[in-house]
Protein backbone atom coordinates (compact mmCIF):
# COMPACT_ATOMS: atom_id res chain seq x y z
CA UNK A 1 0.00 0.00 0.00
CA UNK A 2 1.13 3.52 -1.30
CA UNK A 3 2.02 5.63 2.48
CA UNK A 4 0.87 8.86 0.25
CA UNK A 5 -2.67 7.33 -0.12
CA UNK A 6 -3.80 7.98 3.09
CA UNK A 7 -1.31 10.08 4.50
CA UNK A 8 0.65 13.31 3.40
CA UNK A 9 4.46 13.41 4.91
CA UNK A 10 6.57 16.15 4.82
CA UNK A 11 9.47 15.08 6.73
CA UNK A 12 8.64 17.16 9.73
CA UNK A 13 4.99 15.76 10.61
CA UNK A 14 2.53 13.33 9.42
CA UNK A 15 -1.45 13.30 9.38
CA UNK A 16 -3.67 10.72 8.41
CA UNK A 17 -5.76 12.38 5.59
CA UNK A 18 -9.60 11.51 4.02
CA UNK A 19 -8.94 12.10 0.38
CA UNK A 20 -12.80 11.21 0.03
CA UNK A 21 -13.02 15.02 2.03
CA UNK A 22 -12.37 16.21 -1.46
CA UNK A 23 -15.56 15.38 -3.22
CA UNK A 24 -15.70 15.20 -6.71
CA UNK A 25 -12.32 17.43 -8.14
CA UNK A 26 -12.14 18.75 -11.83
CA UNK A 27 -8.42 18.72 -13.45
CA UNK A 28 -8.43 21.62 -15.12
CA UNK A 29 -5.98 20.96 -18.21
CA UNK A 30 -5.14 22.13 -21.46
CA UNK A 31 -6.56 25.65 -22.50
CA UNK A 32 -5.73 27.86 -25.21
CA UNK A 33 -2.69 29.64 -24.25
CA UNK A 34 0.58 29.07 -25.98
CA UNK A 35 1.55 27.24 -22.73
CA UNK A 36 -1.26 24.63 -23.86
CA UNK A 37 0.91 21.07 -24.51
CA UNK A 38 3.29 21.69 -20.81
CA UNK A 39 -0.41 22.41 -19.50
CA UNK A 40 -1.37 18.97 -20.63
CA UNK A 41 1.25 17.17 -19.23
CA UNK A 42 0.96 18.99 -15.98
CA UNK A 43 -2.78 17.99 -15.83
CA UNK A 44 -2.19 14.37 -16.93
CA UNK A 45 0.20 13.49 -13.85
CA UNK A 46 -2.21 15.71 -11.24
CA UNK A 47 -4.77 13.79 -12.51
CA UNK A 48 -2.95 10.31 -12.18
CA UNK A 49 -1.66 11.30 -9.34
CA UNK A 50 -5.42 11.46 -7.52
CA UNK A 51 -6.33 8.82 -8.87
CA UNK A 52 -3.68 6.68 -7.55
CA UNK A 53 -4.63 8.35 -4.40
CA UNK A 54 -8.50 7.46 -4.49
CA UNK A 55 -9.81 11.09 -5.57
CA UNK A 56 -12.87 11.14 -7.59
CA UNK A 57 -11.63 13.42 -10.21
CA UNK A 58 -12.50 13.84 -14.08
CA UNK A 59 -9.92 16.03 -16.64
CA UNK A 60 -11.60 18.75 -18.25
CA UNK A 61 -10.18 21.13 -21.28
CA UNK A 62 -11.40 24.83 -20.84
CA UNK A 63 -10.70 24.67 -24.65
CA UNK A 64 -14.50 23.20 -25.45
CA UNK A 65 -16.97 24.76 -23.33
CA UNK A 66 -15.73 24.99 -19.75
CA UNK A 67 -18.99 26.38 -18.54
CA UNK A 68 -21.16 23.88 -19.43
CA UNK A 69 -18.41 21.06 -18.55
CA UNK A 70 -18.32 22.13 -15.52
CA UNK A 71 -22.25 22.54 -15.29
CA UNK A 72 -22.75 18.98 -16.36
CA UNK A 73 -20.15 17.48 -13.80
CA UNK A 74 -20.76 19.84 -11.00
CA UNK A 75 -17.49 19.18 -9.03
CA UNK A 76 -17.10 20.20 -5.30
CA UNK A 77 -13.61 21.48 -6.29
CA UNK A 78 -11.10 22.20 -9.42
CA UNK A 79 -7.35 21.92 -9.56
CA UNK A 80 -6.03 24.28 -11.88
CA UNK A 81 -3.31 22.78 -14.40
CA UNK A 82 -3.58 25.45 -16.66
CA UNK A 83 -0.55 27.94 -17.32
CA UNK A 84 -0.25 31.08 -19.28
CA UNK A 85 -3.07 33.10 -20.22
CA UNK A 86 -7.10 32.06 -20.07
CA UNK A 87 -5.87 29.96 -16.73
CA UNK A 88 -3.01 31.23 -14.65
CA UNK A 89 -4.27 35.47 -15.27
CA UNK A 90 -7.63 34.91 -12.70
CA UNK A 91 -10.48 34.31 -16.17
CA UNK A 92 -10.98 30.87 -14.70
CA UNK A 93 -10.49 31.97 -10.82
CA UNK A 94 -13.50 34.44 -11.22
CA UNK A 95 -15.69 31.67 -13.31
CA UNK A 96 -15.04 29.13 -10.54
CA UNK A 97 -15.73 31.76 -8.02
CA UNK A 98 -18.64 33.18 -10.29
CA UNK A 99 -20.16 29.13 -10.08
CA UNK A 100 -19.00 28.39 -6.48
CA UNK A 101 -16.64 25.89 -7.09
CA UNK A 102 -13.86 26.04 -4.92
CA UNK A 103 -9.80 26.18 -6.43
CA UNK A 104 -6.31 25.63 -5.40
CA UNK A 105 -3.94 28.63 -5.01
CA UNK A 106 -4.05 32.19 -5.51
CA UNK A 107 -7.33 34.17 -6.04
CA UNK A 108 -8.65 36.36 -9.02
CA UNK A 109 -6.59 39.86 -8.72
CA UNK A 110 -2.93 38.13 -6.76
CA UNK A 111 -3.27 35.48 -10.14
CA UNK A 112 -4.09 38.58 -12.44
CA UNK A 113 -1.14 40.43 -11.14
CA UNK A 114 1.21 37.59 -11.11
CA UNK A 115 0.80 37.24 -14.55
CA UNK A 116 1.26 40.72 -15.09
CA UNK A 117 5.02 41.24 -14.93
CA UNK A 118 5.06 44.95 -15.21
CA UNK A 119 2.58 45.46 -12.45
CA UNK A 120 3.86 42.85 -10.06
CA UNK A 121 7.42 44.75 -10.43
CA UNK A 122 5.84 47.88 -9.78
CA UNK A 123 4.45 46.71 -6.17
CA UNK A 124 7.58 44.86 -5.50
CA UNK A 125 9.39 48.37 -6.22
CA UNK A 126 7.09 50.12 -4.16
CA UNK A 127 7.32 47.66 -1.19
CA UNK A 128 11.81 48.09 -1.66
CA UNK A 129 12.38 44.43 -2.91
CA UNK A 130 14.87 44.35 -5.43
CA UNK A 131 13.75 43.34 -8.80
CA UNK A 132 15.95 44.35 -11.99
CA UNK A 133 15.53 47.81 -13.73
CA UNK A 134 12.88 47.79 -16.73
CA UNK A 135 10.62 49.50 -18.76
CA UNK A 136 7.48 48.77 -20.48
CA UNK A 137 7.11 48.95 -24.15
CA UNK A 138 4.16 49.60 -26.14
CA UNK A 139 5.09 50.93 -29.40
CA UNK A 140 8.74 50.76 -31.09
CA UNK A 141 9.80 54.38 -31.04
CA UNK A 142 9.56 53.44 -26.49
CA UNK A 143 12.48 51.18 -27.63
CA UNK A 144 14.87 54.78 -27.48
CA UNK A 145 14.40 54.67 -23.60
CA UNK A 146 15.76 51.07 -23.40
CA UNK A 147 19.05 51.48 -24.88
CA UNK A 148 20.99 52.24 -21.36
CA UNK A 149 19.62 49.19 -20.03
CA UNK A 150 21.72 47.40 -21.98
CA UNK A 151 22.10 43.92 -21.94
CA UNK A 152 18.23 43.13 -21.91
CA UNK A 153 15.86 40.36 -21.51
CA UNK A 154 12.70 41.44 -23.95
CA UNK A 155 9.70 39.72 -22.85
CA UNK A 156 5.96 39.36 -23.32
CA UNK A 157 4.45 40.72 -20.31
CA UNK A 158 1.75 39.02 -20.20
CA UNK A 159 3.04 35.07 -20.97
CA UNK A 160 4.89 32.95 -18.90
CA UNK A 161 7.70 29.83 -19.12
CA UNK A 162 9.77 32.16 -21.63
CA UNK A 163 7.80 32.67 -24.08
CA UNK A 164 8.90 34.91 -26.86
CA UNK A 165 11.68 35.68 -24.57
CA UNK A 166 14.66 36.92 -26.29
CA UNK A 167 17.96 38.25 -24.66
CA UNK A 168 19.64 41.38 -26.57
CA UNK A 169 22.91 42.96 -26.29
CA UNK A 170 23.03 45.61 -28.89
CA UNK A 171 20.62 48.48 -29.21
CA UNK A 172 19.88 47.35 -33.42
CA UNK A 173 18.75 44.17 -32.08
CA UNK A 174 15.79 45.03 -30.18
CA UNK A 175 13.86 46.01 -33.09
CA UNK A 176 13.16 42.19 -33.43
CA UNK A 177 13.17 41.11 -30.36
CA UNK A 178 10.06 43.47 -29.47
CA UNK A 179 8.48 42.32 -32.83
CA UNK A 180 9.13 38.73 -31.96
CA UNK A 181 7.83 39.53 -28.07
CA UNK A 182 4.85 41.68 -29.18
CA UNK A 183 3.69 38.78 -31.33
CA UNK A 184 2.35 36.87 -28.69
CA UNK A 185 -0.77 40.08 -28.26
CA UNK A 186 0.72 41.62 -25.32
CA UNK A 187 3.04 44.50 -24.09
CA UNK A 188 6.46 44.07 -23.58
CA UNK A 189 8.88 44.42 -21.09
CA UNK A 190 12.41 44.74 -21.17
CA UNK A 191 14.20 43.75 -18.06
CA UNK A 192 18.08 44.79 -17.09
CA UNK A 193 20.25 41.80 -17.53
CA UNK A 194 21.47 40.12 -14.50
CA UNK A 195 24.78 38.36 -15.17
CA UNK A 196 24.88 35.64 -12.64
CA UNK A 197 23.33 32.12 -11.81
CA UNK A 198 19.46 31.73 -11.89
CA UNK A 199 17.71 30.36 -9.01
CA UNK A 200 13.92 29.18 -7.51
CA UNK A 201 12.12 29.31 -4.25
CA UNK A 202 9.00 27.25 -4.27
CA UNK A 203 6.21 28.13 -1.60
CA UNK A 204 3.34 25.57 -0.20
CA UNK A 205 0.91 26.50 1.91
CA UNK A 206 2.57 29.29 3.61
CA UNK A 207 6.11 27.40 3.55
CA UNK A 208 9.30 28.38 1.32
CA UNK A 209 10.90 25.19 0.22
CA UNK A 210 14.28 24.59 -0.38
CA UNK A 211 16.19 26.54 -2.85
CA UNK A 212 17.42 25.35 -6.33
CA UNK A 213 19.64 26.53 -8.32
CA UNK A 214 19.00 25.90 -12.29
CA UNK A 215 21.74 25.28 -14.25
CA UNK A 216 20.50 25.94 -18.16
CA UNK A 217 22.73 24.52 -20.82
CA UNK A 218 21.06 27.43 -23.27
CA UNK A 219 21.78 30.76 -23.73
CA UNK A 220 19.22 31.22 -20.39
CA UNK A 221 16.46 29.24 -18.96
CA UNK A 222 14.26 29.35 -22.10
CA UNK A 223 11.11 27.13 -22.60
CA UNK A 224 13.64 24.18 -24.04
CA UNK A 225 15.41 24.13 -21.03
CA UNK A 226 12.92 23.91 -18.80
CA UNK A 227 10.29 21.27 -20.40
CA UNK A 228 12.36 19.61 -22.74
CA UNK A 229 16.02 19.28 -22.83
CA UNK A 230 17.75 16.49 -20.35
CA UNK A 231 20.93 19.33 -20.21
CA UNK A 232 19.35 21.32 -17.80
CA UNK A 233 21.07 21.05 -14.17
CA UNK A 234 19.40 21.24 -10.87
CA UNK A 235 21.62 21.97 -7.99
CA UNK A 236 19.76 20.48 -4.76
CA UNK A 237 21.03 21.96 -2.60
CA UNK A 238 21.35 25.31 -4.12
CA UNK A 239 25.02 25.73 -2.85
CA UNK A 240 23.90 29.02 -0.85
CA UNK A 241 24.78 29.01 2.43
CA UNK A 242 22.29 28.33 5.30
CA UNK A 243 22.24 32.01 6.03
CA UNK A 244 21.64 33.27 2.50
CA UNK A 245 19.16 30.31 1.49
CA UNK A 246 17.66 31.49 3.99
CA UNK A 247 17.44 35.54 3.22
CA UNK A 248 16.39 34.30 -0.24
CA UNK A 249 13.39 32.31 0.87
CA UNK A 250 12.28 35.23 3.18
CA UNK A 251 12.13 37.66 0.43
CA UNK A 252 10.81 34.93 -1.90
CA UNK A 253 7.95 34.73 0.92
CA UNK A 254 7.48 38.23 1.16
CA UNK A 255 7.07 38.89 -2.55
CA UNK A 256 4.67 36.18 -3.15
CA UNK A 257 2.34 37.73 -0.24
CA UNK A 258 3.00 41.13 -1.66
CA UNK A 259 0.69 40.15 -4.72
CA UNK A 260 -1.69 38.41 -2.28
CA UNK A 261 -0.88 34.83 -3.76
CA UNK A 262 -1.53 31.69 -1.37
CA UNK A 263 -1.65 28.08 -1.53
CA UNK A 264 1.45 26.98 -3.88
CA UNK A 265 3.36 28.51 -6.33
CA UNK A 266 7.66 29.51 -7.28
CA UNK A 267 9.53 32.50 -7.29
CA UNK A 268 12.31 33.01 -9.42
CA UNK A 269 15.91 34.81 -8.57
CA UNK A 270 19.00 36.19 -9.72
CA UNK A 271 21.41 36.63 -8.21
CA UNK A 272 24.54 39.39 -9.49
CA UNK A 273 28.18 39.37 -9.31
CA UNK A 274 28.21 41.11 -5.89
CA UNK A 275 26.05 38.61 -4.23
CA UNK A 276 22.93 40.13 -4.34
CA UNK A 277 19.48 38.41 -5.14
CA UNK A 278 17.02 39.89 -7.45
CA UNK A 279 13.28 39.22 -8.21
CA UNK A 280 12.38 37.97 -11.50
CA UNK A 281 8.84 36.71 -11.23
CA UNK A 282 5.79 34.49 -9.70
CA UNK A 283 4.37 32.12 -11.09
CA UNK A 284 0.93 31.13 -9.23
CA UNK A 285 0.42 27.61 -11.28
CA UNK A 286 3.98 26.36 -11.49
CA UNK A 287 4.53 23.02 -13.92
CA UNK A 288 4.18 19.86 -12.73
CA UNK A 289 5.92 18.23 -15.36
CA UNK A 290 9.03 15.35 -15.08
CA UNK A 291 11.23 18.38 -15.18
CA UNK A 292 9.39 20.89 -12.98
CA UNK A 293 11.00 22.54 -10.23
CA UNK A 294 8.29 22.33 -7.39
CA UNK A 295 8.20 18.51 -7.67
CA UNK A 296 11.80 18.63 -6.79
CA UNK A 297 11.50 20.95 -4.50
CA UNK A 298 8.83 18.90 -2.49
CA UNK A 299 10.82 15.76 -2.61
CA UNK A 300 13.71 17.34 -0.55
CA UNK A 301 11.28 17.83 2.08
CA UNK A 302 10.08 14.03 2.11
CA UNK A 303 6.64 15.13 -0.24
CA UNK A 304 5.89 12.34 -3.18
CA UNK A 305 4.25 13.49 -6.00
CA UNK A 306 1.28 11.94 -5.00
CA UNK A 307 1.85 13.41 -1.82
CA UNK A 308 2.76 16.94 -3.15
CA UNK A 309 -0.65 16.96 -5.19
CA UNK A 310 -3.07 16.06 -2.46
CA UNK A 311 -0.85 19.15 0.04
CA UNK A 312 -1.67 21.63 -2.97
CA UNK A 313 -5.47 20.62 -3.52
CA UNK A 314 -5.91 21.05 0.21
CA UNK A 315 -5.91 24.85 -0.12
CA UNK A 316 -8.78 24.52 -2.40
CA UNK A 317 -10.64 23.64 1.72
CA UNK A 318 -12.17 26.57 3.96
CA UNK A 319 -8.91 26.13 6.77
CA UNK A 320 -6.34 24.19 4.42
CA UNK A 321 -5.93 21.81 7.64
CA UNK A 322 -6.10 18.36 7.59
CA UNK A 323 -8.63 15.85 7.79
CA UNK A 324 -8.44 13.87 10.39
CA UNK A 325 -9.68 10.50 10.18
CA UNK A 326 -11.50 8.66 13.00
CA UNK A 327 -10.32 5.16 13.42
CA UNK A 328 -13.23 3.13 11.34
CA UNK A 329 -12.90 5.48 8.72
CA UNK A 330 -8.98 4.92 8.45
CA UNK A 331 -9.51 1.45 8.18
CA UNK A 332 -11.98 1.32 5.82
CA UNK A 333 -10.19 3.64 3.45
CA UNK A 334 -7.17 1.11 4.03
CA UNK A 335 -9.27 -1.58 3.51
CA UNK A 336 -10.65 -0.37 0.00
CA UNK A 337 -6.77 0.66 -0.80
CA UNK A 338 -5.63 -3.00 -0.52
CA UNK A 339 -8.48 -4.34 -2.24
CA UNK A 340 -7.38 -1.59 -5.31
CA UNK A 341 -3.99 -2.67 -4.94
CA UNK A 342 -4.36 -6.30 -5.02
CA UNK A 343 -8.01 -7.12 -6.88
CA UNK A 344 -9.23 -10.45 -6.88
Amino acid sequence: MNESNTNVTTGRHQDPFDPRAFGKVAVLLGGASAEREVSLVSGDRIYAALVRSGVDCKMIDPADDLMGQLAAYQPDRAFIALHGRGGEDGTVQGLLESMGIPYQGSGVLASALAMDKYRTKLLWQAVGLPTPDFRLVETPDMLEYCAELLPVFVKPSLEGSSVGVARVDREQDLLPAFEKASGHNSSVLVEQFIDGPEYTVAILNGEALPVIRIEAQNEFYDYEAKYLSDDTGYRLPSGLSKTREQEMQAIALTAFETIGCSGWGRVDFMEDQRGRFWLLEVNTIPGMTEHSLVPMAAKAVGLDFDALVLEVLKSSMPDSSPVIMDADQERESQIVAEAEADPV
